[in-house]
């Protein structure tokens, strides 16, 4: 069993920045790979990326590729999500969530345990 907890939403105006964290509690935080959602109001949930169990790789949505930086620190159990250059189409509450399957997922089906998210509102 694994918990999450994530932090640092909020509001931020139109290019500009925010760093997510999702701690995590329970069972071997290293062993999973962690992902990143997000659900905007009356949309479906959507990938936006992922880091593996130690952060060798990652891999991102194509619409935040090269805005958005995922990162881990596993003596800590924190996974982060970086975003930069931030805009209205952001606005979103955000998920991280854990697989502890062998390889990684794009999927929000793939992803064993989840946090409860945190809103980023980005205005123009």
């Amino acid at each position: 069993q694994v918990r999450l907890v994530e932090s640092g939403g909020g509001l931020v105006q139109a290019g500009g920045s925010l760093r997510l964290s999702c701690a995590a509690s329970g069972r071997a935080f290293g062993s999973y790979h962690i992902g990143w959602f997000r659900q905007a109001p009356g949309k479906e949930r959507e990938f936006v990326g992922t880091i593996t169990w130690n952060g060798g790789s990652t891999y991102y949505a194509d619409s935040v590729k090269g805005r958005f930086t995922i990162s881990r620190d596993n003596a800590k159990n924190t996974a982060y999500l970086q975003m930069n250059s931030l805009n209205t189409e952001d606005t979103a509450v955000y998920y991280c969530a854990a697989r502890g399957t062998t390889g990684i997922s794009y999927s929000e089906y793939g992803y064993d345990y989840w946090g409860q998210g945190t809103q980023v509102t980005v205005s123009s």
